[in-house]
């Protein structure tokens, strides 16, 4: 399964001093990426390779209770790469490798 969307990068908030920044999938596409059968991963984790403008990683997305959908996180690596900011919109493409 692929997925494109937009949305926009944001810090950790569980702690001020946080480095860690990730974008959220939109909770409808969270949804379709919920019914795919799957192996259990920890925390709930679903394999994904992951790209933004020219870059390209794999990871896992993790489930975000809030929006009942999932976060991307988002290295450093990446954000410098592409000129990511906190608050910025980030367009994305996730395949998912799990299922």
């Amino acid at each position: 399964m692929i997925i494109e969307f937009d949305s926009d990068v944001f810090r950790w908030a569980a702690r001020e001093d946080s480095s860690w920044f990730f974008t959220a999938v939109p909770p409808e596409l969270g949804a379709e990426i919920r019914e795919i059968p799957r192996p259990y991963r920890g925390f709930g984790s679903v394999r994904v390779r992951a790209r933004v403008g020219g870059s390209e990683w794999t990871t896992s997305i993790f489930p975000l209770a809030e929006t009942d959908s999932y976060v991307l996180p988002l290295k450093k690596a990446v954000r410098d790469a592409e000129q990511l900011v906190d608050g910025g919109p980030v367009t994305v493409r996730l395949e998912v490798l799990d299922g």
